[in-house]
């Protein structure tokens, strides 16, 4: 079986399973779900894009996060714990990635003097200068990819995503099932 490319991956399921799909759903219904097709698709593809700018450089988009935060924080440094709630992951894939980042020489940790229950992170001179270079490398890229895109166009693309996220937030308990919004 050939893996396709992210240029080849459709966004949405095969005719014979749409059809299948299709059984109970009005025609807005099946609207509704041709756009989460749509933005699975373009989440990922968002996603592979930016990973694959991340790679050359900081690693991921998770390091890129972390030392970002650093960068940001200056010589006062960010504790683990921040950093744990910061990017809502638990505090081991903190670790390892600290552990990575160490190791890669971008990061270094120790002790808080005032509470040596923590550690915290700041970065060294070469983490400094690898983030600078990423965050240049984002500024252009990113404003190659926004051109095309008018600012109300991205503004309301910006809240229609947010409506989108809170209704799924709103119906992904379960509770409103039966419940339709008019």
């Amino acid at each position: 079986m050939r893996i396709r490319s992210t240029a080849e991956r459709p966004h949405s399921p095969p005719p014979e399973v749409l059809a299948k799909i299709r059984q109970g759903f009005s025609k807005r219904d099946m609207q509704g779900l041709t756009t989460v097709f749509a933005l699975r698709g373009t989440a990922q593809r968002v996603d592979n894009a930016i990973s694959g700018w991340m790679a050359g450089s900081v690693g991921s988009s998770a390091r890129y996060q972390i030392l970002v935060g650093l960068w940001a924080s200056g010589e006062q440094g960010i504790s683990h714990t921040e950093i744990v709630t910061a990017m809502g992951v638990t505090r081991a894939t903190v670790s390892g990635l600290m552990t990575g980042l160490e190791r890669d020489g971008l990061v270094k940790s120790c002790l808080d003097p005032t509470d040596r229950r923590k550690q915290i992170a700041r970065l060294t001179a070469k983490g400094e200068a690898i983030i600078k270079r990423q965050h240049a490398l984002n500024v252009a890229k990113f404003g190659a990819v926004f051109a095309p895109f008018t600012m109300q166009e991205l503004t309301s693309l910006t809240e229609l995503l947010r409506r989108f996220e809170q209704a799924f937030a709103d119906f992904g308990s379960g509770q409103a099932i039966g419940v339709r919004p008019a």
